[in-house]
């Protein structure tokens, strides 16, 4: 492993980065609002300003952005397109793209910053096919995070913070799922967003825990990257050999607020379909 580059900071709690054809990585900052673009330059600008809630994005095939937040919604320069809104949940968070571009994201119906609470209602994971139409694939999530997919796309991979661990389903075509499981072995984590390697690898970042785990598919914790701050909150993969692991925060040791670091990776990251919702 090379050893972490920090390339931004100053923000609060930062989420869903996703890196485009350009190598510019997209981050959002939920509490404060925006969504931001950092050029390989450094230049970091914002391109979809004020919203809030953002823990998930996907580029789309017709440029802009797919967004989470108070809804699911297509962002392209002024004109931000409603796809999924539901007025009993609280919100949503973290979002993925299936091959064909359709999307999975996963619905909060109670805070997700109130870790202890044992009433929590649980939310669920949502399909968004082409033509628009929405269904639910399964339900009790409690803290809906990260969300990913296996190299050969039979697996899906769904972190929970609530319960400390990643819910895995095998996934097949529709999509429909089955075969509900847990991946952590061991307990005591506490997951947040993630990103899947070629090699099938699940990189997660551990809220909390100070690091970026990768878990082998067996469920069997591999290598950790340690990050100067408590609250690691995603990471995905870029570059043009997929092999720049980028993982943002909500805290820095060093007291500058949520911030982006870089690092290199010996295995390179699954490509991430674009959106075509």
């Amino acid at each position: 492993m090379a050893d972490l580059e920090l390339l931004a900071s100053g923000y609060g709690l930062i989420e869903g980065p996703r890196v485009d054809e350009h190598d510019r990585l997209y981050f959002s900052d939920v509490p404060n609002g925006g969504v931001y673009r950092r050029s390989p330059d450094g230049t970091v600008e914002v391109v979809v300003p004020k919203r809030r809630g953002v823990g998930g994005m996907a580029l789309h095939a017709d440029g802009g952005l797919v967004m989470s937040g108070r809804n699911i919604c297509h962002s392209s320069g002024s004109e931000n397109r409603i796809l999924f809104e539901d007025p009993e949940v609280a919100g949503f968070n973290d979002l993925h793209t299936l091959a064909d571009g359709s999307v999975v994201c996963g619905s909060l119906r109670s805070n997700p910053f109130d870790l202890d609470n044992r009433t929590r209602e649980l939310g669920s994971a949502h399909h968004i096919a082409l033509d628009g139409t929405v269904t639910v694939l399964y339900g009790e999530v409690g803290i809906t995070n990260g969300i990913g997919i296996s190299p050969a796309g039979d697996v899906l991979y769904h972190a929970d913070t609530h319960i400390g661990n990643v819910i895995v389903h095998d996934l097949a075509p529709g999509p429909a799922v089955s075969d509900r499981r847990l991946l952590f072995l061991e307990g005591g984590l506490q997951p947040d967003g993630l990103a899947v390697d070629e090699e099938g690898g699940i990189w997660v970042a551990l809220y909390g825990g100070g690091r970026v785990q990768r878990v082998r598919p067996n469920g069997a914790l591999d290598l950790s990257i340690e990050v100067p701050a408590s609250e690691v909150t995603s990471c995905c993969f870029g570059g043009a050999d997929r092999r720049d692991l980028y993982i943002v925060t909500a805290d820095h040791n060093d007291g500058l607020g949520g911030s982006v670091f870089r690092t290199r990776t010996e295995i390179a990251g699954l490509p991430t379909a674009l959106a075509r919702v």
